[in-house]
């Protein structure tokens, strides 16, 4: 990969305490390898760009997404990427979240759903535990409220409202297993699903 590529996200994600910091990205590439073995009409290159800067123009983390999107292209650009594989990264970051596919399921390149795997991947099982208190608490949130019920039909806006951290186990993270995208990406989710419903089971009775 590219050294400047990981040398500008990390210049960006390098002071993240939301759960998206370097560790984050580089754990996505890991698994975006991984399945990529899997997945052999896939883009190597476009997929391993999009693994690695997924991150640096999302709204979690950027204060301006309007300036960070010219950023990152105007960088892209100087690193003689050619213009339709930049269009392709771009396609993938701007439509894999998982807030962009609350009302509909956007229809990924083969790149882009591997990309979102990994990601989602990482947002589960032990590591996702993990990741989900540790942004809940940069928030503010409660660990847990049990008067406080799950909410259901969510919308991008309503989603983006805080809501307790066991909560969000039942509004997205549970969710995750059923919507992976490749062969690969659902035998991973299968484990780290199994390990985040015996985690539940547990905190609940510890409370």
């Amino acid at each position: 990969m590219n050294k400047q590529i990981i040398k500008y996200r990390n210049e960006i994600l390098n002071s993240d305490q939301t759960g998206h910091s370097i560790d984050h990205i580089n754990r996505v590439v890991k698994l975006a390898e991984k399945i990529l073995t899997t997945e052999p009409n896939a883009n190597m290159e476009v997929t391993l760009i999009a693994a690695n800067v997924h991150d640096v123009i999302d709204e979690k983390i950027v204060d301006d997404v309007q300036q960070a999107r010219k950023n990152l292209r105007e960088f892209l650009q100087t690193q003689r990427i050619k213009d339709v594989e930049i269009e392709q990264v771009f396609f993938i970051i701007d439509n894999m979240s998982y807030s962009k596919n609350l009302e509909q399921k956007i229809d990924l390149p083969i790149e882009g759903q591997i990309v979102q795997d990994a990601d989602r991947l990482d947002a589960i099982g032990a590591i996702g535990i993990g990741r989900a208190f540790y942004y809940g608490g940069s928030k503010g949130g409660e660990m847990y409220n049990p008067n406080d019920k799950p909410r259901t039909e969510l919308n991008h806006d309503e989603y983006r409202k805080s809501s307790s951290v066991i909560n969000h186990f039942y509004e997205k993270l549970l969710l995750l297993k059923d919507q992976m995208n490749t062969t690969e990406g659902r035998r991973l989710a299968q484990i780290r699903h199994k390990f985040m419903e015996e985690f539940i089971t547990e905190f609940k009775s510890e409370y």
